[in-house]
């Protein structure tokens, strides 16, 4: 009997890291399948459960005359977290299959508790198995799932993981065939045990009205949400303001409201971070949670009700140092320093989720957050299917971090080329975060045309999000910086504008004069154009977030001497040395801090 799968999981347990957990990173053993030989026998049909030459069982012979046509070694282990990619030369442009083995040792825990195992991500899909029984299987490359694990399927020695990976692109996906970045494979996050009570809390949202800015008490708003229904009083509890509260829950979910005295507001200034205690009966969880409230008023974005410049930055999960995916604290703090070195105040986690590591850091350091779904140039507008698998990533992304205070801007896609089928789409996307997250912007980057020197940005995306949000390379992908100076701007739509892309690429170290491509002066051309022009912009413009912080990993970018397989976009060269460039804009947000401190 073939064992089928729904491609579903059991709903996302947040805030893992301040749970009870059993680490399970480290050396995983690997084959790998280009031909999926462990999934599917010579017809092409999935291995049955029981099948001896699945890679998901045991690869141990029963006896020497026991054939086995595969094996898991120490020869051949790779780190989890982390890229295949990078591990070994020859993943470097693998796209395909891998099996992933990783024996543990588990003592019996107490009856009254679940265990669940949870991945940060996995990219792209990905089928568990525990023991030789599927657990299920996920799809989407940037955001977390879980599985609970039937208790009497764990053992106390050898337990015998086995996650088959594959990082292959297709049309139908999310993103699709055509990116612009390197498609790193593997277990590219955490993998953890989580043990919680039998009903324990799943999740929760603690927020700021955005109408109590006015008053000195501030209203709270916020849900908390149990794994079965409870009939009880939890106890939430905020130390820092000596603050308690009783909620009464009957059901499994209950709202609740309340005002706080005293109560310091979150800023990139200054980023205030309270702990909050939630207790029922049977769990505890803790966490670390900011207030402030993010809104558009016509034309302006406010913060805590005062209007901002947003000062960003591009930032791709990579270390390019390493030719690597980020996953660490370590990098997420090496990242968020070069942030913070060119004094900007926010960035755009491009083109999808980051890791949780990296938006915690933000709340902590002050850095404003941009997160995005990989909704991605031209996927497939007109299938249902594909809709769907955008919102759960959307789910996902937004289930994980809506606690995180950094995070201001719900992004649902980037470049997507204008059609009634797309439109459809996006807008559907962009409704359903609103309703999901009320207390953030809509955004997206939208399409603009050009006719004699008029930028119109009219893309009827825009009627859905909260700001305007477009990618302009005036002077790279179209004549020379210095068309900037007579550049028009026709905007529709009376909101927020914001350039969420701009920029030029320089091979770090090459040195020319102005004009001359790829090199370290033409991009500082670039950037003091864009500046000039930037300062001559209307009153609407609220912000940018040039393209990128650091040079990365691109299979697009094939130029023998310049690129090599590289997007060098970044103001940081490949060993982390600073360009020309980054002195132009840093310049430019030093300016503007003085202007809006």
């Amino acid at each position: 009997m073939v064992h089928i799968c729904c491609y579903a999981q059991s709903p996302l347990i947040t805030n893992v890291y301040n749970r009870t957990i059993i680490n399970l990173n480290g050396k995983w053993q690997y084959i790998v399948d280009p031909y999926e030989t462990g999934f599917y026998d010579y017809r092409w049909k999935e291995r049955n459960e029981r099948d001896r030459e699945a890679y998901w069982n045991s690869d141990v012979p029963d006896n020497k005359t026991d054939r086995k046509e595969h094996g898991y070694t120490d020869k051949n282990i790779l780190n989890v977290p982390g890229d295949w990619n990078s591990q070994d030369t020859k993943f470097l442009y693998y796209e395909g299959t891998v099996w992933y083995k990783k024996s543990f040792d588990f003592k019996n825990v107490a009856a009254d508790k679940k265990v669940f195992l949870y991945f940060g991500a996995v990219n792209y899909k990905c089928d568990v198995y525990l023991n030789g029984k599927k657990l299920g299987a996920h799809k989407g490359g940037f955001t977390p799932f879980n599985f609970e694990i039937p208790q009497d399927l764990l053992k106390e020695k050898e337990n015998f993981l086995v996650v088959k990976v594959d990082n292959k692109r297709y049309a139908d996906e999310i993103p699709t065939l055509n990116t612009d970045w390197w498609n790193y494979g593997g277990i590219t996050r955490d993998v953890q045990l989580v043990l919680v009570p039998q009903n324990f809390i799943r999740d929760y949202s603690i927020q700021l009205s955005k109408t109590s800015l006015s008053t000195k008490e501030k209203k709270i708003e916020g849900w908390i949400k149990f794994s079965a229904p409870v009939n009880e009083n939890i106890l939430l509890e905020i130390p820092g303001l000596k603050f308690k509260k009783e909620i009464a829950v009957s059901g499994d979910s209950a709202a609740f409201n309340f005002t706080l005295p005293a109560l310091e507001l979150w800023s990139y200034q200054r980023p205030k971070l309270y702990q909050i205690i939630l207790t029922s009966k049977d769990d505890k969880v803790k966490d670390k949670i900011g207030f402030r409230t993010i809104e558009v008023q016509g034309s302006r974005i406010l913060l805590n009700g005062k209007p901002i410049f947003l000062r960003g930055i591009c930032i791709h999960e990579e270390i390019a140092d390493q030719g690597r995916r980020a996953y660490s604290k370590a990098d997420a703090l090496q990242l968020l320093k070069q942030v913070k070195e060119l004094n900007a105040n926010m960035v755009r986690l491009a083109h999808y989720p980051h890791n949780e590591n990296m938006v915690r850091m933000a709340d902590s350091l002050g850095i404003l957050v941009w997160s995005e779904i990989p909704v991605y140039w031209t996927i497939d507008f007109g299938n249902a299917e594909v809709l769907q698998k955008a919102k759960q990533q959307l789910n996902e992304m937004i289930t994980r971090d809506r606690n995180r205070c950094s995070i201001i801007i719900w992004s649902v896609g980037n470049e997507t080329p204008v059609t009634d089928a797309r439109t459809n789409f996006m807008g559907n996307l962009a409704q359903t975060a609103r309703q999901m997250d009320g207390y953030r912007i809509i955004s997206a980057a939208l399409e603009t045309h050009t006719d004699n020197g008029v930028i119109t940005v009219d893309d009827p995306l825009g009627q859905y999000t909260d700001m305007v949000s477009v990618n302009e390379y005036l002077g790279w992908y179209g004549g020379l910086p210095n068309n900037c100076r007579n550049a028009q701007w026709k905007i529709k739509y009376d909101k927020p504008l914001f350039f969420s892309e701009t920029g030029a690429e320089a091979l770090g170290g090459y040195h020319a004069d102005s004009l001359t491509r790829w090199s370290e002066e033409y991009q500082e051309w670039f950037y003091r154009e864009q500046v000039e022009m930037m300062k001559r912009m209307p009153s609407n413009f609220s912000g940018l977030s040039p393209w990128i912080l650091n040079d990365f990993r691109s299979p697009r970018r094939n130029n023998p001497t310049y690129q090599q397989g590289w997007n060098n976009k970044g103001l940081f060269d490949h060993n982390g040395k600073k360009k020309k460039a980054f002195y132009v804009l840093k310049s430019y947000y030093d300016e503007m801090k003085k202007k809006m401190p």
